[in-house]
């Protein structure tokens, strides 16, 4: 078996192993953020960092249903000056806790994408959310970290290789962002009191 094809293997293994399950409860998790009328956030480093905003950009665009709500969503990682200027003025560790400091309300998501699960920004940002009422969710590796333990919602995708591990994040954003979709267009029109905007 040559190198792609192992890959190609692996990744196919890991993401039939993927708990559907808990896919399933982080869709619930961001339909009920939704029908709050509240906001998801969502963050990582290197590769997680482009999936937070590849994951932003899809539960703001696909998701759409006239007569419904859009969806809140917002990537810690695309502001660029603000991140170097607090990692800059203060330290590196602080650069996505500050943004939720500024932005985030009891009863929003925050939605922690990393292979590790243990980087410092991160684990910093979580616990913050969690001490004022957000809800966490974890997109994990495996084993997945402190960010698997302290995660009131996590989803691992059983992978060594953080290539693989970052595949499966990307294939899971998909699929949460089409399962949401589903999911607000079978809600009536009236169960969201912000769903008068197409």
């Amino acid at each position: 078996m040559d190198a792609t094809e192992r890959y190609l293997s692996e990744v196919e293994a890991a993401i039939h192993a993927i708990s559907r399950d808990d896919v399933r409860a982080v869709v619930e998790a961001l339909f009920g953020v939704w029908e709050r009328g509240g906001t998801i956030f969502i963050f990582g480093n290197g590769g997680s960092a482009a999936t937070a905003s590849h994951m932003m950009n899809d539960l703001s665009k696909f998701t759409r249903i006239n007569g419904r709500a859009r969806v809140r969503a917002v990537s810690l990682t695309d502001n660029v000056p603000l991140m170097t200027a607090y990692g800059n003025d203060q330290t590196f560790d602080d650069v996505f806790v500050e943004q939720l400091r500024t932005l985030m309300k009891s009863g929003d998501v925050v939605i922690a994408v990393s292979g590790s699960g243990n980087s410092p920004n991160v684990i910093k940002a979580i616990d913050y959310a969690t001490e004022n009422g957000a809800l966490v969710v974890g997109l994990c590796g495996s084993p997945g970290g402190k960010l698997a333990e302290r995660a009131h919602l996590r989803v691992i995708v059983p992978a060594v290789h953080i290539g693989q591990q970052e595949d499966g994040h990307l294939v899971l954003n998909h699929a949460i962002a089409m399962a949401l979709r589903e999911r607000i267009g079978d809600s009536p029109a009236g169960d969201s009191p912000f769903a008068t905007h197409a």
